[in-house]
């Protein structure tokens, strides 16, 4: 039964706009448009509005919790091309859920973690993002800059690592969210060079900063609220 809560015009119409902001975004840092992939951030958000967007052409969803997602993926199975990243915290006794519900893991911030998750990835193996806490904020999870590398080396042989992630401290200031994005492609730039790695995907940017984000070389923006509203409570 279609919920009559969830307007589809206006999703579609938001994510019009979305798609519009990024393209030019991408445009005015000389980039190509579809060099950006953009993740919409459903959490707390009904399935309904997750069918809304797909029908849009939205076809990549960023899940925050694992059992959330379950539901989700559960009443959304006809979608078959739909993507599912998990951009929330990861804690160890949810991995074997997590590794059979999402297609990315964008939540990587432990040696611990990485090695779980081998243990119940399938082949090929789980492909995953570093989560990095640039800022480093004691109330945010991610690996701190210093021991990125030290996490690489230990999961490069169990996981795809695909690249970094990162969620930058609150500011008024989008000149703040440029320095942080900032540090992450270059911290990128320098594992990719002293790893051997590609490292080619950039998560970084949320709706109120990922045009900034774009021009300091996101490949992933994660919008959620842009697009469906304020968050369900």
């Amino acid at each position: 039964m279609r919920d009559l809560t969830v307007d589809h015009e206006e999703i579609a119409r938001r994510l019009r706009e979305v798609r519009d902001r990024i393209a030019n975004a991408a445009q005015r840092s000389s980039r190509a448009p579809d060099s950006v992939r953009l993740i919409l951030a459903s959490k707390t958000q009904p399935a309904e509005a997750i069918r809304a967007a797909y029908d849009a052409g939205a076809r990549d969803f960023g899940e925050n919790y694992v059992q959330e997602a379950v539901s989700k993926r559960e009443q959304l199975r006809d979608l078959k091309d739909a993507k599912w990243h998990l951009i929330g915290h990861l804690q160890t006794n949810k991995v074997k859920l997590a590794a059979r519900t999402f297609d990315i893991i964008q939540a990587l911030d432990s040696i611990r973690l990485a090695e779980t998750l081998a243990q119940a990835s399938v082949s090929p193996p789980m492909q995953v993002l570093i989560e990095v806490n640039v800022g480093a904020e004691a109330s945010k999870s991610g690996v701190a800059i210093r021991d990125a590398e030290k996490l690489i080396e230990s999961a490069r042989d169990k996981l795809e690592i695909a690249g970094l992630m990162t969620i930058a401290p609150h500011s008024e200031s989008l000149g703040d969210a440029r320095r942080y994005f900032a540090e992450l492609r270059q911290l990128r730039d320098r594992l990719a060079a002293s790893t051997g790695l590609a490292l080619s995907e950039l998560s970084m940017g949320m709706t109120e900063d990922f045009e900034v984000a774009i021009d300091q070389d996101a490949t992933m923006v994660r919008i959620g609220r842009a697009v469906f509203g304020e968050r369900n409570k």
